[in-house]
């Protein structure tokens, strides 16, 4: 890595959390640049402006915990346990997701849907990954006979979606987890009542 590519690399990990915990709105270039010890032009001599940084600083935020689920689903081949992983990561990440600023995908799909459209296209894509990845699972299940015959699993990923990012919602705003666990247990109840 060149000595380019690690100050990139230093920025967007620096001000990642940052845009998560303030948006892309609310994130300053004073808050940039306070936060790397990095001038404006230092900054904006490695990206083009404040939405490229915005949208790279999402995807590493979103990268982060895309990874950890992946890690967790390597190797497994029952899809109920494929859904599962979700459940679980969520329901154990919870507190320090929190810390961070909550949900890349909630934060960002939020703030940048009418303000960024580059940075909006990002979480969309983001998104349709997870809902297409569910479904996928579901068909999956479906053809081997452990998921219902008759099971619309486009559906069923609206569903898993919406409970996992709106107990998010919820145990944020309220400022308690049991939001969230309540939505999850409704995820394990959605997955027993379609599997065989």
């Amino acid at each position: 890595m060149t000595k380019a590519e690690r100050t990139r690399q230093f920025i967007i990990e620096t001000t990642a959390p940052i845009f998560n915990k303030k948006g892309y709105e609310g994130t300053s270039i004073s808050d940039i640049t306070t936060a790397t010890g990095l001038t404006k032009g230092s900054v904006y001599g490695n990206f083009r402006d404040k939405d490229e940084l915005a949208a790279v600083a999402f995807d590493y935020n979103h990268g982060i915990i895309k990874s950890q689920i992946v890690q967790r689903s390597l190797g497994l081949k029952d899809p109920v346990e494929q859904l599962l992983v979700y459940v679980d990561f969520y329901s154990e990440v919870f507190e320090r997701v929190y810390v961070d600023g909550g949900c890349p995908l909630l934060n960002t799909a939020v703030d940048a849907d009418d303000s960024n459209p580059e940075l909006f296209g990002r979480v969309q894509k983001a998104m349709q990954d997870w809902h297409d990845h569910v479904r996928s699972v579901v068909e999956y299940g479906i053809k081997k006979e452990v998921f219902l015959p008759g099971t619309d699993a486009a559906v069923f990923a609206d569903h898993f979606l919406s409970l996992i990012e709106g107990g998010m919602l919820l145990s944020k705003t309220f400022k308690s987890k049991k939001h969230l666990n309540s939505n999850l247990e409704f995820i394990r109840k959605m997955i027993r009542e379609i599997t065989v």
